[in-house]
């Protein structure tokens, strides 16, 4: 812990140089403008603000008619909300969106920053609550959901399994798991974590329900798949890079009747990794870009491109 503080400090200093200035698009309702965090941003949040951004979770948010799906956000394993979304959510908030995000999968392990631990039948009951929570407290029939790797498996176990499907109006994932991974690939991803500075001793937590449900061939992963129809009435999206060696191979990540895109078939010099998707100017714009209703087959600025990790 107390090197993670230290390299938290140390990103603190790095990171008055290297936020960058939100999206400059239309602003939320507040007339606040939120500025976008990089990854020294992220790695600090990660230890300091686990659990808060700002403009995340304000209850007094109130859906515009542009903007009527108040959008819940999903970390990826072995992180927080706080680190993962850095990027997204201001971007959202300028755009008008009301912005929500939990920290889920928390254990005793966790030390209150590592998320995604749990078991994943348990996050996904955790999730379905939460979208009530933010239906009841907004108003809205339906929210659209944003993850990021075991942040993709929860919401679409959610609307396969729990009735989801009825209460969320976009799906977005960034190189999800929603189809299951290897456990080498938990293991890269824990590896890809310390490189980029988040934490330390990630091996020591392979053991825990949340990683090894995400594996196929699990009891949660084969009781998913069971029944391979996917419900209608979300639209869904899935965000893929070739450069995946963590939700691997990076195909399997497609959903049937889903817009499936390889960033790589946009911009083909972008080497992004599956870390590296939370930081990578395609992907958020593509996101955007669902969230918006937008057009399918939309081209994003092939420029800004997240870490290859």
């Amino acid at each position: 812990m107390k090197q993670l503080l230290r390299t938290a400090a140390c990103a603190l200093a790095l990171s008055l140089g290297l936020v960058a200035a939100g999206s400059g698009t239309a602003q939320a309702a507040s007339s606040t403008t939120y500025r976008e965090g990089g990854l020294a941003t992220a790695v600090t949040n990660f230890v300091v603000s686990p659990g808060y951004l700002r403009g995340v979770n304000d209850w007094g948010c109130v859906p515009s008619p542009e903007h009527p799906d108040p959008v819940i956000l999903q970390h990826a394993t072995f992180v927080n909300f706080g680190s993962n979304f850095v990027k997204l959510a201001p971007r959202l908030r300028n755009e008008g969106y009301c912005v929500y995000a939990q920290n889920y999968g928390m254990t005793l392990s966790s030390l209150g920053r590592i998320g995604g631990l749990g078991q994943v039948s348990r996050s996904v009951t955790a999730f379905g609550t939460f979208v009530d929570q933010v239906r009841a407290r907004t108003g809205a029939a339906k929210v659209d959901v944003v993850g990021h790797s075991q942040g993709g498996l929860v919401p679409y176990a959610y609307i396969k399994t729990a009735g989801g499907a009825a209460k969320i109006d976009d799906y977005v994932s960034w190189g999800g798991s929603q189809n299951g991974t290897t456990l080498n690939g938990i293991a890269t991803l824990g590896q890809s974590l310390r490189l980029l500075g988040f934490a330390e001793a990630f091996a020591s937590l392979l053991q825990a329900p949340g990683v090894t449900d995400q594996a196929r061939g699990s009891r949660f992963m084969n009781a998913l798949q069971a029944d391979p129809s996917v419900p209608a009435g979300p639209d869904y999206m899935t965000i893929q890079t070739r450069y995946d060696t963590v939700v691997t191979p990076s195909p399997t990540q497609s959903i049937p009747g889903a817009e499936n895109v390889v960033l790589q078939d946009l911009c083909a010099d972008n080497r992004v990794g599956h870390v590296g998707l939370f930081l990578d100017e395609p992907t958020l714009q593509l996101t955007v870009n669902a969230l918006d209703d937008g057009p399918e087959g939309f081209q994003p600025t092939c420029s800004g491109y997240g870490p290859a990790l």
